[in-house]
């Protein structure tokens, strides 16, 4: 039998494969007002009568200004909560189990007037300017994080993650090319990131696990690298962080180091990660064929895979998998209605 094909516990959380949907933004809400509309059950919930063991529900942001565009996923209001729950129970019916990630874009927040990050300085040279915060306004976002991790364990997710990677708020104040701050948040390139694990991990359940989405190293010229970033994620770790979810990039134009862009190209830095800080981790980025999503957990390199584009293609990625990875002693759970299919 296969190793993606088998149940994997962490903590509270007890998956039944270890096939993960990756969060992947939709830009679908219509109405501006953060909270999943019916794009979003469908989106979501396929994927789960398609046998994936856990997804991850897209960006979702603690701030009408933290969100990449104003189409995006929010929980800053209570009010958000009852449609993230509608969908989140579906999502259980379905043997699947949930995450939300728990975002701010800072910098990158493109419809924002104007973004905020930890310094002056755009992402790129045609973007916006965004305005520094205080080290005020940056403790009050630490305190959006656990007010928006709050409302997520009231809809019923099984766990969180929170975004620090990709170029985004806690990416931004972890990054030294970025972060030009002479204050508290400044002086320690992880206390921001390990402040808001710290403060989402006083509203979870006590065994309720919390992931961490990360870049491993950047791209920019002004980029930091693998051991830059494990000493931050140390921190990261030491705070709160159960386990990682490991990519790479995302904070700005690349330079002279660029993305593989090949298959499997970020697995050597998830590996990297789970041996030097003994935690386990999630492999991403274009992880789309069984095989190699199967040698990924069978050879050590991670724990969990995340599939992004290809689950897009197909939401029942996992349940072809399985099937091509097990043939007819499969443990893919397949719907009863959909039995005549198969």
């Amino acid at each position: 039998m296969s190793r993606l094909g088998s149940p994997y516990e962490l903590k509270s959380l007890s998956l039944r494969n270890r096939i993960v949907m990756s969060p992947m933004c939709q830009y679908s809400v219509d109405a501006e007002d953060g909270a999943p509309n019916d794009w979003h059950f469908v989106h979501y919930v396929s994927r789960a009568v398609g046998g994936t063991g856990l997804v991850i529900i897209e960006m979702t942001d603690v701030d009408p200004d933290g969100r990449i565009r104003n189409r995006d996923l929010g929980l800053w209001s209570d009010e958000q909560i009852p449609a993230f729950k509608r969908i989140i129970d579906e999502l259980h019916k379905h043997g699947a189990k949930v995450a939300i990630q728990i975002a701010h874009a800072g910098r990158k927040a493109l419809d924002a007037e104007p973004p905020v990050g930890p310094w002056n300085e755009p992402f790129e040279p045609t973007a916006k300017t965004p305005r520094a915060l205080t080290t005020e306004e940056a403790w009050k976002i630490v305190g959006q994080f656990a007010d928006a991790a709050r409302r997520a364990v009231e809809a019923g997710v099984d766990t969180i993650e929170l975004h620090g990677a990709h170029g985004y708020l806690i990416h931004q104040f972890h990054s030294p090319g970025i972060n030009k701050r002479d204050d508290e948040f400044g002086r320690d390139y992880a206390k921001f990131g390990v402040e808001v694990v710290r403060a989402v991990k006083k509203v979870l359940p006590p065994d309720m696990p919390l992931l961490m989405r990360v870049s491993a190293v950047e791209y920019a010229d002004y980029g930091y690298d693998l051991e830059h970033g494990l000493r931050v994620f140390e921190a990261y770790r030491d705070a709160g962080v159960d386990l990682f979810d490991v990519s790479t990039g995302g904070e700005g134009p690349a330079g002279a180091r660029k993305p593989g862009n090949y298959p499997g190209y970020q697995v050597p830095y998830a590996r990297a990660i789970r041996e030097k800080l003994g935690v386990p981790v999630m492999a991403v980025g274009l992880l789309d064929d069984p095989k190699l999503a199967e040698s990924v957990v069978a050879n050590g390199d991670a724990d969990l895979v995340a599939i992004g584009r290809g689950m897009l293609r197909n939401p029942y990625w996992a349940i072809d998998a399985l099937r091509k990875l097990d043939g007819p002693n499969h443990r893919a759970p397949i719907a009863e209605a959909y039995l005549r299919g198969y």
